[in-house]
């Protein structure tokens, strides 16, 4: 029997599912509410990353890490410091690349081999900027990842929208075969959002960098935290904040699929993008994205929609990660 439409609040909890608890007191028992080992940097009290005890357990760690013991509340995993407070970001990037190093020539997890990418992310929020570890272990010391999307769409003489959609290609690891925004990446730690957007829209849909800096438009982020239930490395639990763009085109601009990651793109009106949502047919965060541009543009609504304040405040979750390097 097929499964019932999804509720756009049904999508948005799937994408922000972890609990609404302070994760830095989770429970004591280990299962099913692990207590996570707070990620510190140097000479910074605030926790920047959460570890599932598993990941911790399993890390082939390196001596310039100090991890708590099981017992030891709070339990932390502290970078160490050999420059005593002078700079600590050489030491700490340094640090992050030879553990993350180990760990994949060990073959001790399989969601480093899996991603191929060797691109960086900053640690948002860290005491010294240019602080960062590898794309593919972000998710494995649980801190906050940085992405960019999106939503181009032709507004027509009605004023009704018509949207870009893009299928991902079956190849994929992650996601295969589902829908995406126009135009979506992770922000490495050397560029910014817009710098992101630029090379993704033409890498993805051999969009000119003129385009996208001419029409973009920023639309601010949204926010949350999920944790994984499938995949290699099930439990670990991450941040995520999504910088939003929106860019309107007239039917001559056509996105055309330029790597590998993007089978085809459709031109949808809004009751084929809202069909196909509420089927569950979206990568998750996307369709989050998604939801905000229709809250944004006045498609849902309070009157038309039951769960209206719940999917505004659930977008815009609170992090439990610094997001300022003010300590």
């Amino acid at each position: 029997m097929a499964s019932p439409p999804k509720t756009y609040l049904d999508l948005i909890k799937a994408c922000d599912n972890f609990p609404y608890i302070n994760i830095p007191q989770t429970p004591i028992a280990e299962s099913p509410n692990p207590i996570f080992y707070q990620l510190l940097l140097p000479s910074d009290p605030r926790p920047h990353g959460f570890m599932h005890p598993a990941t911790v357990a399993a890390m082939p760690w390196t001596s310039h890490f100090a991890i708590s013991a099981p017992e030891a509340r709070p339990r932390t995993v502290q970078v160490l410091d050999p420059t005593n407070g002078a700079d600590p970001r050489g030491s700490c990037n340094a640090a992050f690349a030879a553990v993350v190093q180990r760990a994949k020539d060990l073959d001790v997890f399989e969601s480093l081999s899996k991603r191929k990418s060797t691109e960086d992310y900053r640690i948002v929020g860290a005491k010294y900027p240019t602080v960062q570890l590898r794309r593919a272990a972000a998710p494995l010391f649980g801190i906050a990842c940085l992405g960019v999307h999106l939503t181009m769409y032709v507004r027509e003489g009605d004023g009704e929208f018509r949207i870009w959609v893009p299928r991902r290609s079956r190849k994929m690891n992650t996601y295969p075969g589902k829908l995406d925004s126009t135009i979506a990446g992770g922000v490495a730690a050397h560029e910014s959002p817009l710098e992101c957007l630029v090379h993704e829209a033409a890498e993805e849909a051999s969009l000119p960098e003129s385009l996208i800096r001419e029409r973009a438009r920023a639309c601010g982020a949204i926010t949350y935290v999920g944790t994984s239930d499938t995949g290699p490395e099930a439990g670990l639990t991450a941040s995520g904040v999504l910088y939003v763009y929106d860019m309107e085109v007239d039917e001559t601009v056509v996105p055309k699929p330029m790597d590998d990651e993007v089978e085809e793109f459709y031109l949808w009106d809004v009751r084929q993008v809202k069909e196909a949502l509420l089927r569950d047919e979206f990568k998750t965060n996307c369709a989050s994205v998604m939801i905000d541009f229709f809250v944004r543009h006045g498609i849902i609504t309070e009157e038309n929609e039951p769960d209206y304040l719940e999917i505004t405040t659930r977008l815009h979750r609170s992090l439990p990660v610094p997001l300022t390097s003010s300590a």
